[in-house]
């Protein structure tokens, strides 16, 4: 008898910080909804909210998103080029020369404030350590921190790849365990995020995370794909960026990405004989939209009329 009550004792807990939760929870949603994720009065709510269930995924969340937006502010920089960091200019004028100067508005960020968001992060992650969710949090909090050096979102992503190789997380993201290649996946998105800001600290961040991923996983097309195009674009080095797209045509030849890289890249070379070799791969795997052209140009190298 005494067990059974202490087991209707514990239930009947439960259900009372659950009921307390979806409480904070709805409260939180409206105070959000009215004056935004750092308004007045939020911080008071999510230190109740912590104080009640510490551990609770909802509060964790929004103490990062708190944090973080407490953090942001905007600034104006200029720029001598048409995009900047992925962005295009709020505004371009001419200077006393006439040259074109681009105006973008950024976000910076206050560092104590981020370091604090940055140690809600951690928090929940050391009590939801297979939680992507947070993980990834980071990682972005960290690219957008650091806009052209992504020094320390390099370093996190490496101990994040490490992590998973360890093979000692069961991942889970939105709640839902992870399908495999889910990670692996994810990983080259932040690689595509690496590539389009353009910088020589992204670029060399892009071309690390990419050989680490390789390394890992040799038969992937993608990653060697993407050293490819690190060649082609930070170092303008078309030969050695189709050496790699070759590699990875041959690792998997229904890779659209390589295959149209390694016609680019064959082009620019003026290889006439490699390009006339992956054509014809292009011209299956190819959109619809774009399958045409690419047998036209084929043709014009072999010859014949248009």
């Amino acid at each position: 008898m005494k067990r059974i009550i202490q087991i209707i004792t514990f239930s009947l807990l439960a259900a009372s910080v659950h009921a307390q939760n979806v409480d904070y929870a709805k409260k939180y949603e409206m105070l959000v909804s009215r004056l935004g994720p750092a308004g007045v009065g939020v911080e008071t709510l999510l230190d109740n909210w912590k104080q009640a269930d510490s551990a609770d995924v909802d509060m964790l969340s929004a103490r990062i998103s708190y944090y973080l937006a407490k953090s942001r502010s905007t600034e104006v920089v200029t720029r001598p080029s048409k995009t900047y960091l992925a962005q295009k200019p709020i505004l371009s004028l001419k200077d006393s020369t006439g040259t074109d100067v681009y105006y973008y508005q950024l976000l910076k960020y206050d560092d104590e404030l981020f370091g604090m968001a940055v140690a809600e992060m951690d928090n929940a992650a050391a009590l939801y350590p297979d939680m992507l969710d947070f993980r990834f949090m980071k990682a972005n909090a960290y690219i957008s921190y650091e806009r052209e050096s992504p020094d320390m979102a390099l370093a996190y992503l490496l101990e994040l790849i490490a992590e998973d190789n360890a093979g000692k997380r069961s991942w889970k993201y939105d709640g839902k365990p992870v399908e495999k290649g889910f990670f692996k996946e994810a990983v080259q998105e932040y690689c595509a995020t690496l590539f389009t800001l353009d910088t020589p600290s992204s670029m060399e961040a892009f071309l690390a995370v990419s050989q680490k991923m390789s390394s890992l996983y040799p038969d992937d097309a993608a990653f060697i794909t993407n050293i490819g195009s690190y060649h082609m674009r930070a170092k303008n080095d078309a030969k050695t960026a189709l050496k790699f797209y070759a590699k990875a045509v041959k690792k998997n030849p229904k890779d659209y990405p390589s295959v149209k890289n390694a016609v680019i890249a064959a082009r620019k070379t003026k290889n006439v004989k490699q390009e006339k070799k992956y054509l014809p791969i292009l011209a299956e795997i190819a959109p619809d939209n774009e399958k045409s052209a690419v047998k036209a140009r084929l043709e014009a190298l072999n010859g014949k009329k248009k």
